[in-house]
């Protein structure tokens, strides 16, 4: 038999197999488990402040809310959270399509088309995905970012700072001071 012959046959031994499978009335679509289905409670129109020392760190508010008792986590949709500062007073926001939020640690992620604005709007990072780290107070992504404050703009394939963007470490930057600078490797 050729292998032109042999490979003919498979697919046609497959073809009829998944025939057969169609036509029996018995058969059952396979099952995907999804988070609603998955989870041990769900909430609707969540809003949960987050303190410390009696003092409001964040606001994080989400269209639903599935929680795991295992992991003391919820897998968040449609996300909004507010942050901040020592005082009390809001200093930033975040916008995110869903993300992850680990009641131990405190630890969040927001995932798609992730924004993040300062409350007086004059700086902007936008991602796909967006750690934040409690423990480090740190702010982190590995995908490709951007971040704008007035007429300065930076971009690049990750970086990791505190909240406040006064230690920033990015990976491959590019982009434009306002008063025409380039960065290194532009």
């Amino acid at each position: 038999m050729t292998h032109r012959v042999a490979v003919g046959a498979a697919i046609l031994l497959i073809g009829g197999g998944i025939a057969a499978g169609c036509s029996d009335p018995t058969a059952k679509p396979g099952v995907l488990a999804t988070a609603a289905d998955t989870a041990d409670q769900t909430l609707i129109k969540v809003r949960h402040y987050i303190t410390r020392d009696g003092v409001q760190k964040s606001l994080v508010e989400s269209d639903t809310a599935y929680y795991y008792e295992a992991s003391q986590s919820f897998e968040l949709r449609v996300v909004d959270v507010t942050f901040y500062s020592a005082e009390g007073a809001a200093t930033s926001t975040l916008t995110a399509a869903e993300g992850t939020y680990n009641t131990m640690t405190g630890a969040m992620e927001g995932r798609g088309d992730v924004v993040v604005r300062s409350i007086d709007g004059t700086r902007t990072l936008r991602s796909q995905k967006l750690n934040y780290d409690p423990g480090k107070n740190e702010i982190s992504t590995d995908v490709a970012y951007t971040y704008d404050q007035g007429g300065n703009h930076l971009e690049g394939s990750g970086f990791t700072s505190d909240p406040d963007f006064q230690r920033m470490t990015t990976s491959n930057p590019r982009g434009r001071a306002a008063d025409g600078v380039v960065l290194p490797g532009q």
